[in-house]
């Protein structure tokens, strides 16, 4: 049985993920009792345009001379990666030393190669803002844009959101085109869309298909309803952006169903209204708030239904509940199936993440949930997410700064876990830090001689430290200084 992989649009040094389906083709038959050809007047009234709908298939040329110009490629540099070959005599595999030299022959470290990938963006901002997906530009050492007038720019990355796998970046240039925003609630399954990006590396490719779903959950992806469509979305397409007829940008192309990698008629887009929310709160606050309440669930099919007192299968089980968190303390218990929030039905497991998210920490929820088959409203005060990592522009040094360093500051929990006062947490690598020693998971305490508490502490002490460094890291329980050449 082939195994079936879910595939974010990007190959960005190779790095291609997770689970695939496949489909099967279907085709227009006629009446099943009847043999042979159709006569002439079915197949004509079959191909004819219902009346008031005639209209030949859409062109998209406008939408590309309109629009296309706003669509960039996106070039990252992801640190560097160091490996080693090993060293072994000329001998011929007959030869009865030949496993003994590849098994214990000196391993020769290669020169550290840096890792590179491509994806692509569009501008949302004359001044140079530009959205893209979380997974093209996260960790990237280096972000390079390239316009369609060919004009180059390395972008400073505002901030990532790996929850929902979109991204902003900006680049030093003013006036630039861009794109109009639309509605996704006013997209409707079957209307045509088109896609703009950088499959493979080739710049400004445009492909065009229907929506063949709205509101999809895939594995893992628990904040993002997707746009399903059949549009041809490739590696080099992730962060481009789907249009609809009317120019207007709805999604941003994320991930294709793939058992090739490659696309196989379904590809996935994030809704452009859920974008648009995450891009205002990175550059409003360099980080997205989101609520919650601290439970795990999971579909309920018919069988689940008819256990827990349900009339149909619907509504999110509780299998879980995290000890002192607000669904606990709202004495929410595992076995209830919550199937309201704010007034607002929970038809599938899937809604609520998505919902809680969006709930102001500190807020009042109104949860309708059934226990033993009887239906109770409790209230549950919003708890705040907590993000997985630092997604504001703390990671700017890595990007941008002499380090090649991509920290964030440690939350009082992980200082005391650490035993720490202060500190920053080492998230990426590159450059002279890679060169250094200095590796993901150490904690920086000092630099030459002064405790840092903050990134931009760390950046004022960088700019008063000419070409040489000493930074006291916490590494596991150790602790030890590492040189560190600016050179």
């Amino acid at each position: 049985m082939q195994q079936k992989v879910l595939v974010r649009g990007l190959a960005a040094a190779g790095l291609i993920t997770a689970l695939a389906i496949g489909f099967s083709p279907t085709g227009l038959s006629g009446n099943p009792g009847q043999k042979g050809p159709l006569p002439a007047a079915t197949v004509s009234a079959t191909l004819a345009p219902a009346a008031g709908l005639g209209a030949p298939l859409p062109g998209f040329s406008w939408i590309v001379q309109t629009y296309g110009p706003a669509v960039v490629n996106i070039s990252v540099t992801e640190g560097l990666k160091a490996d080693s070959v090993q060293q072994i005599p000329q001998l011929s595999p007959d030869d009865p030393f030949y496993d003994f030299f590849k098994r214990f022959g000196q391993a020769i470290p290669r020169q550290p190669m840096p890792m590179r990938g491509e994806g692509s963006g569009f501008i949302i901002n004359a001044d140079g803002v530009i959205l893209t997906n979380a997974h093209v530009v996260d960790g990237a050492s280096e972000v390079d844009v390239k316009l369609t007038d060919k004009r180059e720019f390395q972008a400073k990355v505002l901030g990532v959101d790996t929850y929902t796998d979109v991204a902003v970046i900006k680049i030093d240039a003013h006036d630039l085109p861009t794109v109009r925003l639309g509605d996704p609630a006013r997209t409707q399954v079957g209307d045509w869309v088109v896609a703009i990006g950088s499959p493979f590396g080739f710049e400004n490719t445009v492909t065009a298909g229907i929506v063949s779903a709205k509101g999809r959950s895939l594995p893992g992806e628990a904040y993002v309803p997707f746009i399903q469509t059949d549009v041809a979305v490739n590696p080099g397409n992730s962060g481009g952006p789907l249009f609809n007829l009317q120019g207007e940008v709805v999604g941003i192309n994320s991930q294709i169903f793939s058992r090739s990698g490659g696309y196989q008629g379904l590809s996935f887009a994030i809704p452009i209204d859920v974008a648009a929310k995450v891009q205002q709160q990175l550059i409003a606050h360099g980080k997205v708030v989101r609520g919650r309440i601290g439970v795990t669930t999971q579909e309920v099919n018919q069988s689940l239904a008819d256990s827990f007192g349900l009339s149909k299968p619907e509504g999110a089980l509780v299998s879980a509940v995290e000890k002192g968190s607000p669904a606990d303390k709202a004495g929410i218990a595992p076995g209830d199936v919550i199937v309201m929030l704010n007034g607002k039905a929970i038809a599938a497991s899937s809604d609520l993440p998505a919902r809680v998210a969006d709930a102001r920490p500190g807020s009042t929820a109104r949860l309708e949930l059934v226990r033993k088959g009887v239906h109770k409203e409790v209230q549950v005060t919003v708890g705040t997410l907590k993000e997985p990592r630092a997604v504001s522009n703390a990671s700017d040094q890595a990007r941008n700064g002499q380090l090649g360093l991509a920290v964030r500051p440690l939350d009082p929990e992980e200082q005391q876990q650490a035993g720490v006062e202060g500190g920053l947490l080492v998230e990426g690598v590159a450059g002279p830090a890679a060169r250094a020693g200095l590796q993901p998971g150490d904690v920086i305490l000092q630099v030459n001689g002064t405790p840092i508490r903050s990134v931009e502490q760390l950046r004022k002490v960088t700019a008063q430290s000419g070409k040489h460094m000493a930074v006291l890291v916490q590494r596991d329980d150790a602790r030890l200084f590492i040189p560190l050449d600016l050179g």
